[in-house]
Formats: structure tokens, C-alpha cells, sequence
């Protein structure tokens, strides 16, 4: 049962999954998607925490009510306490009968956060004392930002030189590609959705890059493992052989996409939505959306791209067109020397996946590179001469 389950099928081709050759699609949709991606980052930009806009946050006990009614009554004092005042997030935070819920709001200076605090102190009956305040300025924001991006930059150009050394540089500008996709995808759902942007968020913005890389190289490996050598024969075109790859990898990537968005999952619904742990939040809902952005670039756009750009290169455009002149010579009945004749006009069409019994016909029906060719042998095959036996006059001795 196992052999014929949706896995085995893929593995051996026999899924008609055609991603590689759906790649104008792909792109299509890719760029229309980073289109709208960056107009918003454009004209709606990102919902910043106080990190990064600067505000002041108020630490309340508990022990004052539910975090809704804490979030209504401090509304209600920061809308008198000057203009714009307002409450930004709120969230528990702490554990160990040290539960406190956290109040982040817009920035107010020293006065204005002195009247909060008392103000708040006298609507919950406690002493204004128990209420920390502090106050974040932006510049920390941007320390943070400054310094995620001197990590990206440096991560960029570690893992194009690992994947020029471990495959080729095709390859690395396919993996470079789907990694700034992901970030760009992801980036432009935070901005349409309004997902607020901390440092957590950027430290999860890092870890999926290694993720993502993950699921490329996996990729990558299979598909240098089918196309090693793949010039020695004219069964498959370069891009048919990328799309077996991507089939036969498929099912791995997605048990590891899922095996590792089941705890991510865990402490963003779990975690931050049922236990109340605000910390975990941001880290978990970029590190969700970043995880599932990066299973479809990798399988969607880095092997289409890497096909693209192989299919430039002259001998893998030789090796294409003598695949495509065998395949349509099968298919005419014509002899191969027609072959050779066709195969330097002939141009690459969209690649289809080969099926099995495709692979099969074009195995049995087509000579080997160097092969003899086999045809019906003429009387005198064996060396013996038209027209009769292997006597000379050919005819029986009297």
C-alpha cells in the first residue's frame, strides 16, 4: 500500500506535480504579491512598538482586575492627560505571584507620566507607588534595527559563499533570491495586517532566514544528485530533471514544515493567546508566518529560478534540444540521424515533468550517445554475398 501512496508517487515522478514548469506562473504571482507587499509598506509603513516610536509603559498589579477593565479605566486617564494620550498594547506579564499587566502607551513627557501614575493609582485604590513607570525613546529602536540589518547583511554574504563552495553559483542566487522573498512577503503581511513590529520581531525576522536556508539547500541537494552528469544522456531536459527533484523532496519539506511550526504554533495560540504570555507573542507570530512564507519560496520560486538561469548555459541548451529532437523523433518514427538535423533549430518550450511510461518509451526507442544503430541487416550482413549462400554463384553444388 505504501508503494502507492501520494509520497511513492512523487518520489517517482508519477504525481504530474509540475512546479518547474509552471515557473512564469510563479513569478507572476510573486511579483504581483511584492507589489502590493511593498506599496503598503509604502504608504500604510508598519505598526511600531514604543521601541521603536518611543512611549512610556506602566507596570499595574493584578491584583486590580481583569487586563480588560485595566486597558478601559487607563484609556479613560490617558485621554485627559493630554492630547493624543492613548494606550498603545496591553499584556500580563511576569509569573510566580509576580504578575503584573503591562501598559504601553503613547509618549507622554515627565509631567504628563506623573499624573498618569497618580491618576491610575486613584482609580484602582492603590498606592501610586506600586505602578513602575518608564519611559523608551525611539533611538533604542533604531539601535536595534541598525544593527539587524548589519546581521542580515553579513548572514547574506556568509551563505552566498557557502553555496558557491557547496553547489553552484546558480544555485546561491536562487537560495539568495527566496530568502529576500520571504523577508519581503513576510514584511508586507506584518504591514497590510497590522502586526506590531518590537525587537522581538526582529530577532524572529533573523531565525527564519536560517530556516528557510534549510529548506532551499535540501531542495538543491536533490536536485544537483538528479542532474549530475545529466549531459551523458537524452532522457530528460535540465528542467525535467529540477522538477523530479522538487517532487521527490516535497513531501520531506512539508513534514518539516510542519514538525516545526507545531511548537511555533504551541507558544503563539497557547502560549500568548490562552496562557496570556505577551513576551512570547511577537516572537511566535513572526517565526509562524516566516516558517510558512518560507516553505512556498523555496519550493515555488529557488528551483524555477535556479532552472531559468541553468537553461542559459550553452551546454545545457545543447543537451535540451537533443532531448526534445529524440523525444519528437520517437514520437514521428523518424530515424535519429533527424535528430541531430532538428535539434539545432529546435527551441525549449515550457518543460513538462516526464512520466514513467514517457521515460520508459523514450529508454527502449532511442539509441544510447555512441550506440550503434540498429536497423535491418542486409543479405550480406554476415560477409557472405547478395543473391544466394556462402559459396560463391550462390547456388547448389551439382
Amino acid at each position: 500500500m505504501a508503494e502507492t501512496g501520494l509520497a511513492a508517487r512523487l518520489y517517482r515522478g508519477e504525481a504530474g506535480l509540475n512546479i518547474v514548469g509552471r515557473r512564469k506562473m510563479w513569478f507572476t504571482v510573486a511579483a504581483v504579491l511584492v507589489l502590493i507587499a511593498l506599496g503598503s509598506v509604502i504608504f500604510r509603513g508598519f505598526s511600531l512598538g514604543i521601541e521603536f516610536a518611543g512611549g512610556n509603559s506602566f507596570q499595574v498589579p493584578t491584583s486590580v482586575g481583569t487586563l480588560e477593565q485595566v486597558e478601559d479605566r487607563a484609556g479613560e486617564v490617558l485621554a485627559t492627560a493630554g492630547e493624543g494620550g492613548r494606550v498603545v498594547t496591553t499584556q500580563q506579564v511576569g509569573g510566580g505571584g509576580g504578575e503584573f499587566y503591562e501598559l504601553r502607551t503613547t509618549e507622554l513627557d515627565a509631567e504628563q507620566a506623573e499624573a498618569v501614575r497618580t491618576e491610575l493609582g486613584q482609580v484602582f485604590n492603590i498606592d501610586p507607588a506600586e505602578i513602575a513607570s518608564n519611559r523608551v525613546s525611539e533611538a533604542w529602536g533604531s539601535q536595534v534595527t541598525n544593527r539587524a540589518l548589519l546581521g542580515l547583511v553579513i548572514f547574506l554574504a556568509l551563505v552566498t559563499v557557502y553555496l558557491v563552495l557547496r553547489f553552484e553559483w546558480q544555485m546561491a542566487v536562487g537560495a539568495i533570491f527566496a530568502l529576500v522573498m520571504n523577508l519581503v512577503l513576510t514584511a508586507g503581511l506584518y504591514s497590510i495586517v497590522g502586526f506590531e513590529v518590537t525587537p522581538s520581531t526582529i530577532i524572529g525576522f533573523l531565525t527564519i532566514l536560517g530556516f528557510a536556508l534549510y529548506d532551499v539547500v535540501v531542495v538543491f541537494d536533490k536536485v544537483q544528485e538528479n542532474t549530475r552528469g545529466i549531459t551523458a544522456n537524452n532522457n530528460q531536459t535540465y528542467g525535467e530533471a529540477a522538477n523530479l527533484a522538487v517532487n521527490q523532496s516535497l513531501m520531506r519539506s512539508i513534514n518539516t514544515s510542519v514538525v516545526a511550526l507545531l511548537p511555533v504554533g504551541g507558544i503563539l495560540f497557547i502560549g500568548a493567546g490562552l496562557l496570556g504570555a505577551g513576551t512570547l507573542k511577537d516572537l511566535g507570530l513572526v517565526l509562524f508566518v516566516g516558517m510558512a512564507m518560507a516553505f512556498l519560496t523555496s519550493i515555488t520560486l529557488a528551483t524555477p529560478l535556479l532552472v531559468v538561469l541553468k537553461n542559459r548555459d550553452p551546454r545545457i541548451q545543447a543537451h535540451n534540444k537533443r532531448v526534445l529532437a529524440r523525444r519528437g523523433t520517437v514520437n514521428r518514427g523518424e530515424t535519429p540521424a533527424k535528430a541531430s538535423a532538428a535539434a539545432t533549430a529546435q527551441p525549449e518550450p515550457e518543460q513538462e515533468p516526464v512520466t514513467a511510461e514517457a521515460g520508459a518509451l523514450a529508454g527502449a526507442a532511442a539509441p544510447k550517445v555512441g550506440a550503434r544503430p540498429a536497423g535491418k541487416r542486409s543479405g550480406g550482413a554476415r560477409g557472405g554475398r547478395p543473391g544466394g549462400g556462402n559459396r560463391p554463384g550462390g547456388g547448389k553444388r551439382r
